[in-house]
């Protein structure tokens, strides 16, 4: 085995690592880096374009960033919280768009209104108290709100199609929002780090890291299409193998990651291409999770742009398979065990009944319950328009919890350890969207002196709201949505034209 030290290994050729790799270019240029992706191909696994539904989470269709509490409450903390993370990512790919780092805008990111719709008079009571409250912060001010079949049936005639006359439902529509290729980025990404001295190694796995006595980190690697193993000494590792990258952060021995386990999920969504259907639907519509389904079994129908063609997605639905990546092993998950997170693991196992019987639900689910399902949506949908396609894996986070010994996390955990020299990404959505808002994290943390001394100032060039609330400034905001707007070739939408509205 041959060994040479580098400053950077990336593990994972997905967003997270694409992101994190071109920041650091962008502050350190002369540092080494050596990125290693198992695959033949960057981008398959869930940053790839059918493996997700490229909303750019911004908090403004989708319903559990604002749940109602018990007592009939409703906050927008975590809405704006969201919005304010992808507000970050705009502003970046706007500044690599003007560097000549992205490419033509349209390959990755189009306008694309983003609707809620729901049904029943308690739901509607619900959205239209949602939309009265974000209407008045800054970054959901082009937020309507209809229950006129007539209006909704304008912004999106399918969803109104035949529809029973004495149904009650209603929507929103904030016409800001937008699709995102995540798989287009990350290759545009991986072509600038690769231009740039960046050694990008395809086909060529991680399976273990291991520290030394002066804290560098051997990372071992296999190539995959023949015997040739290297060990790669590093000064910094990054773990963003998305499922893969709690069996390599288990092997580095840090304690950061005791307790953690991972849970996986598969993703299923129908898809048509038809073109009389796609010609009549232009959003990303999100409805409201059935009582006791998770979070991420929120219905959606959504445009999709893809290399310039445009499909309809909806779903997703569940399934189950151990493997924690798409192109997995049956043996992920229960290789994944240890005794520091069996105990978490089992409590989750033994209080997620609601969980438990939605995937039940799911697997038991005949073709003609699906389209069912799609029908709420699509009144109109035929069967025949429609091909099951499969969506990337999704791992949950289960970790300990002092209280309930353990809980199964519907979001994205950021792991660092031993004195900020490896990191390492855990969980699923929003994901993609806030890469840059937790890349920037991953950067502080470890490298705390560098980051306040040198780095953030080129950082807040690249994005200017980095540290400050854009909602809480409303000529802020204004400004920031027209200028990524117009960098974006993103139409604009009536609220963002005057600053202080």
């Amino acid at each position: 085995m041959s060994k040479n030290t580098v400053d950077v290994v990336l593990i994972g050729g997905g967003v997270m690592s694409a992101t994190l790799g071109t920041l650091i270019k962008q502050v350190q240029p002369d540092w080494s880096m050596e990125i290693f992706e198992s695959r033949t191909e960057v981008a398959t696994e869930s940053t790839n374009a059918w493996n997700n539904a490229g909303t750019g989470h911004a908090a403004l269709c989708e319903l559990n960033y604002m749940p109602e509490g018990k007592d009939g409450s409703l906050s927008p903390a975590k809405a704006i919280d969201i919005n304010e993370q992808f507000q970050l990512s705009r502003q970046w790919w706007s500044t690599l768009v003007e560097q000549g780092i992205l490419g033509e805008p349209s390959t990755f990111i189009n306008p694309t209104p983003h609707m809620t719709f729901v049904r029943g008079e308690d739901n509607v009571d619900y959205l239209r108290r949602r939309y009265e409250i974000l209407k008045q912060e800054p970054l959901f001010s082009d937020m309507e709100f209809s229950d006129d079949p007539e209006v909704i049936a304008e912004w999106a005639p399918l969803l109104v199609d035949r529809r029973a006359k004495d149904e009650v439902f209603a929507a929103t529509r904030s016409e800001s929002g937008t699709d995102v290729d995540f798989g287009a980025v990350t290759r545009q990404l991986f072509t600038y780090l690769s231009e740039n001295g960046a050694k990008l190694h395809l086909g060529t796995e991680v399976k273990k890291v291991k520290r030394r006595a002066d804290g560098t980190w051997d990372v071992f690697t296999r190539n995959r299409s023949g015997y040739g193993r290297r060990i790669v000494n590093a000064k910094f590792v990054f773990v963003g193998a998305g499922g893969g990258a709690l069996q390599v952060l288990q092997s580095s021995g840090i304690p950061e990651i005791k307790g953690f386990g991972g849970f996986p999920i598969s993703g299923k969504f129908l898809k048509t291409s038809n073109p009389e259907i796609v010609k009549e639907h232009r959003a990303k519509v999100y409805g409201k999770a059935a009582v006791g389904a998770p979070p991420m079994s929120v219905p959606h129908l959504d445009t999709r742009i893809v290399d310039g063609k445009e499909s309809i997605l909806f779903g997703p639905y569940a399934g189950f398979s151990p493997n924690f990546l798409k192109k997995g092993s049956w043996w992920d998950l229960p290789g994944s065990i240890r005794l520091h997170n069996l105990g978490p693991m089992i409590k989750v196992g033994l209080t997620q009944w609601g969980l438990e019987k939605y995937l039940l639900g799911e697997l038991m689910a005949s073709r003609e319950k699906q389209i069912e399902t799609l029908r709420e949506y699509m009144p109109t949908a035929r069967s025949e328009d429609w091909e099951m396609i499969t969506a990337g894996q999704r791992v949950q986070v289960m970790k300990k919890d002092p209280e309930k010994g353990g809980i199964l996390q519907f979001g994205t955990e950021i792991i660092t350890g031993a004195e900020g020299t490896i990191a390492g990404l855990l969980g699923a959505s929003p994901g993609a969207s806030t890469a840059v808002y937790a890349m920037l994290a991953v950067l502080e943390r470890c490298f705390p002196e560098q980051y306040e001394q040198q780095w953030k100032r080129v950082f807040k060039q690249q994005v200017p709201s980095l540290g400050e609330s854009l909602n809480a400034n409303p000529e802020a905001a204004a400004k920031s949505l027209a200028a990524t707007n117009a960098a974006l070739n993103l139409k604009p939408a009536a609220a963002e034209l005057e600053p202080g509205n």
